[in-house]
């Protein structure tokens, strides 16, 4: 019993359960408040269709972070030696089967929507792997790849609603510039799991003064989409979460220039995923009284 729940809390570990959480609440939310606004909330919360679209991303995610694990298990030995020494209970083997029942299965629950919805994830199945086996390894392309595979789940609910309004663009730039940010801080993270494990990251080629100006210039560019939504678009509330992300972006870059070790990097990362987070729940000061007569 003891050995199967550390094995869980293994697997669990591997498949970063708690960002698919994040993920799910994130789509659902995003759908309710931008992507399906006009719609009843009930017609949206109890479309089997989404359901199936977020099942499907969810276990995409899932499989994506397992071949993740697969490929960096030697790096993340030096990078992350708790979180390694915890993901190891369960063999590459098990790690392996686990992670194509959860590619056909995400194909399965696609194929209840569409073919059109089968051919996007057997796309995005391979962009995972195709990543994790060899673009990841390499500066810019690595990073590019990686924020952009990180937001097309949203990607596929809105294709789902069609809905184009200019909003979700900017929305979308936003979230994109904070998690190339996040990608680009990992990698001065990782500096020497990378090193030793010979990955081409931006850091190593160009070096960490280069990359803390690529970080500044990214930080200043997430400016321009905060801009347009606290002054052109009506977006309630959350214009809270917005002032609060310049505050944070400021605190970011004033630790970034003075850090010198890894755990300066890590502080600065956890900022970037606070207001990544931050930004999923404050989705819901977009209009709370639109969502009051929704429900009622």
């Amino acid at each position: 019993m003891h050995n199967g729940l550390l094995k869980f809390f293994s697997m669990f570990s591997v498949i970063r359960g708690y960002n698919i959480l994040i993920i799910v609440i994130a789509q659902y939310l995003a759908s309710i408040y931008i992507l399906a606004h006009d719609k009843p909330l009930r017609q949206v919360v109890f479309d089997v269709n989404l359901f199936m679209l977020v099942l499907a991303s969810a276990v995409t995610i899932a499989g994506g972070y397992i071949i993740n694990n697969f490929y960096d298990s030697e790096k993340d030995l030096i990078n992350r030696p708790l979180k390694s020494t915890l993901d190891r209970l369960v063999s590459q083997n098990t790690k392996l089967s686990f992670y194509f029942v959860l590619n056909f299965l995400a194909v399965i629950m696609a194929s209840y929507v569409s073919f059109k919805a089968v051919v996007f994830f057997s796309i995005y199945i391979f962009g995972i792997w195709f990543y994790s086996h060899k673009l990841k390894k390499r500066p810019f392309i690595g990073n590019l790849t990686s924020a952009i595979l990180t937001i097309t789940p949203f990607f596929a609910i809105f294709m789902y609603y069609k809905n184009f309004e200019h909003v979700i663009f900017v929305h979308a730039i936003f979230l994109f510039l904070l998690i190339s940010m996040r990608e680009l801080t990992k990698d001065l993270e990782n500096i020497k799991g990378d090193l030793t494990q010979n990955y081409q990251t931006i850091p190593i080629v160009y070096g960490e003064m280069a990359s803390k100006k690529m970080l500044t210039l990214l930080c200043i560019l997430t400016l321009i989409p905060i801009y347009l939504l606290l002054f052109k678009f009506k977006i309630g509330y959350m214009y809270i979460y917005f002032y609060l992300s310049i505050v944070l972006l400021v605190v970011f870059l004033v630790l970034l220039w003075w850090s010198k070790t890894k755990w300066h990097y890590v502080i600065g990362h956890n900022i970037l995923k606070f207001i990544i987070v931050l930004g999923v729940f404050s989705i819901l000061l977009i209009d709370i009284n639109v969502l009051l007569n929704r429900i009622l």
